[in-house]
């Protein structure tokens, strides 16, 4: 007889959002964690100079779903936090995503206020537009403007991240690059916008203390997981219960069709000994650099640590299966969209296991549509 009613593979947000739904329905959950931490890549962590850094990447909170805000408050404190990005554009510092402000600071007076009366004459109602809409415009105005903003501040920062020609990217990606028409300066517009006060560590800790929750860190789950004629065994038994699996699918079946492309990161921290770096917390270098931004704490944490602080450079590169290199960005096109959908039909014929997240379902979340996403599975398979 089986010791666990469900078995969740990883321990970032989908895993642990759907143990605590389960732990709070009183069912006996066991967690395996790859790694030696909880949290996935929203681990944080201290470092010696007392900076709490964000191990894995930059991650800031922002939703316009109240559910997925009200689920996380009961976990921690969180303090309202707006994000704003600068990007360095002909040797100088200028808003992301681009507005008003940024034309301003790249044009001359005549130029910029033609500019913008034409965007405000030819897309009154709007608060934003794609760089794809600008460039398709028929005026021959807006048409060079946007041409302009793609090629300084899209095309070679996409080019860095992807290391494919710009032909090549799926036109979604690019339609998520917004020009703000007018002077809001901030990263995103969702109605909320906060980080976790004593860092997504601490969250994480507080969502998966319930007594029916076990974590096996340290641990592969496939060395006890197995998939043999369309049923799951655990140490070598049949293991009836739910199996949330939300790594790689193509790991989970031994790379059967192939394995599925990701891009990854090298991530360079540096530490130094000044109250601040740089004059914000994210500085994008989408042309000359090989990094394609820096991060510096700091301004996440509002930690008052005089004389010291650390800085990230992201500098991308290709995903190779090997411990040390972390699977980020699914690169999603036809091919892959395919080769992906062979693995789901694999998992379609297993009644009992259930996949959850950015690796496990091969596409794009933010943090609060993967909460959602995990929200979503367990009240329509499991309440």
């Amino acid at each position: 007889m089986n010791k666990y009613d469900v078995i969740i593979v990883g321990s970032g947000f989908a895993g642990s959002t759907l143990a605590r739904k389960f732990a709070e329905d009183q069912k006996k959950v066991l967690i395996y964690e790859k790694r030696s931490h909880i949290a996935g890549n929203m681990y944080e962590e201290v470092l010696d100079n007392g900076v709490r850094v964000h191990k894995y990447g930059p991650h800031i909170f922002h939703t316009n779903n109240k559910k997925v805000f009200d689920f996380l408050k009961q976990y921690g404190e969180w303090y309202f936090y707006e994000h704003r990005v600068v990007g360095k554009i002909n040797n100088i510092l200028v808003p992301i995503p681009f507005n008003f402000r940024s034309l301003e600071l790249l044009y001359n007076q005549e130029e910029s206020q033609k500019i913008k009366d034409k965007l405000k004459e030819i897309y009154p109602d709007q608060k934003k537009v794609s760089i794809l809409d600008l460039i398709n415009n028929s005026d021959e105005t807006i048409k060079k403007f946007g041409e302009f903003v793609y090629k300084n501040v899209f095309e070679n920062y996409t080019a860095k991240q992807w290391n494919i020609p710009i032909s090549e990217i799926d036109k979604s990606v690019i339609n998520r690059v917004p020009v703000i028409l007018g002077y809001d300066d901030r990263y995103f517009q969702d109605q909320y916008q906060y980080m976790p006060k004593q860092g997504y560590t601490k969250l994480f800790e507080r969502l998966l203390d319930h007594e029916n929750i076990e974590i096996q860190l340290s641990t592969n789950a496939l060395d006890d997981l197995s998939i043999q004629e369309d049923q799951i065994y655990w140490k070598g038994e049949k293991f009836s219960g739910i199996v949330i699996y939300t790594g790689q699918i193509d790991e989970l079946f031994d790379y059967k069709f192939g394995v599925l492309p990701y891009r990854s990161l090298d991530l360079v921290f540096e530490n130094y000994d000044m109250n601040y770096y740089q004059s914000s917390s994210v500085v994008n270098y989408p042309n000359e650099e090989k990094f394609t931004r820096i991060t510096e704490f700091k301004y996440f944490s509002n930690q008052l640590i005089p004389k010291a602080t650390t800085i990230l450079k992201e500098y991308p590169k290709k995903y190779q299966i090997q411990e040390d290199c972390i699977p980020y960005y699914a690169i999603i096109d036809d091919e892959n969209r395919e080769k992906y959908n062979q693995y789901d039909e694999l998992v379609q014929k297993i009644p009992n296991l259930y996949m959850c997240g950015r690796l496990a379902e091969y596409k794009y979340y933010n943090m609060d549509t993967v909460i959602e996403r995990a929200l979503e599975l367990y009240e329509k398979e499991f309440q």
